[in-house]
């Protein structure tokens, strides 16, 4: 949610003038957004727009070249330098689901789920009753119980990104980062993962997602973040961010935008060349 005027809830993780070259190409340049409980932001833009590099960047899997990352742990109002936290900790608190990720061992769903446990205890080390009831409560919301024994290799495309997502709520974390997080699941999963994403966030949770459907990220995030070649076009409320201009200059399209009270529907209708 928006604070209220005159208000500034603390940040929960911020980016402060973030720059990425690869190749001598700029990446991300001078991207600065703050992240809240109670929020979910989404963040949008096309292809190549910097979105997955952001969201690693702000995870702490790739160090950028100049500007910070800033985190609050956990009893802490203020802010510390992300690089500085120790990684245990940090993985308690932030979560990361990556775009795209291919098991390398033919896990059983329950025991996949149970790896977002990993932060918690001892290396080799028994779960805890803690353990086990995060990792059922995990199942359960994205409706998995009936999966549990599958091996993850045997699993469709939506089936292993609900998996991917049960692991990150099994870690009960404060902020998730999501990369696409629907981009694999069918229309009745996309809403359902939405509205996970939604009540996590509605917990006092914060959630930062990278989405391509505009009108899903629309009635449900609080937030838009958009972006284009790197760099931060907008950020604010669904409709003041999906305007007719803001979809033409970053998107190259000309759409229509109906503003409902249920979100903002966005229909596309031709490229602008």
């Amino acid at each position: 949610m928006n604070p209220l005027p005159g208000t500034q809830p603390n940040a929960q993780l911020s980016t402060e003038q973030v720059c990425l070259k690869r190749d001598g190409n700029s990446i991300l340049v001078d991207a600065s957004v703050q992240l809240h409980a109670g929020e979910f932001v989404g963040l949008i833009g096309p292809n190549g727009a910097g979105k997955s590099s952001l969201l690693r960047v702000m995870a702490g899997l790739q160090q950028p070249d100049t500007g910070t990352v800033s985190l609050a742990i956990a009893g802490e109002t203020s802010l510390q330098p992300l690089a500085k936290i120790p990684a245990r900790e940090r993985a308690q608190i932030l979560a990361y689901l990556p775009q795209q990720e291919t098991p390398a061992w033919p896990l059983q769903v329950e025991h996949l789920v149970g790896l977002g446990r990993a932060p918690w205890h001892k290396p080799m080390s028994g779960k805890s009753t803690r353990d086990k009831s995060a990792i059922e409560h995990a199942l359960q919301i994205t409706e998995l119980t009936d999966f549990r024994q599958r091996i993850v290799t045997t699993l469709s495309g939506g089936e292993l990104q609900r998996t991917l997502l049960a692991r990150v709520f099994a870690g009960e974390p404060k902020i998730i980062l999501a990369d696409e997080p629907i981009a694999a699941l069918d229309p009745y999963h996309q809403l359902h993962m939405m509205e996970l994403l939604a009540e996590h966030s509605q917990q006092g949770g914060t959630v930062f997602a990278a989405l391509h459907d505009l009108s899903l990220a629309a009635r449900f995030c609080s937030r838009l973040v958009l972006m284009h070649h790197g760099k931060m076009v907008a950020d604010g409320e669904p409709i003041q961010v999906l305007t007719t201009e803001n979809l033409q200059q970053v998107y190259g399209i000309s759409a229509y935008v109906d503003c409902r009270e249920d979100g903002v529907v966005i229909v596309p209708r031709k490229r602008v060349f």
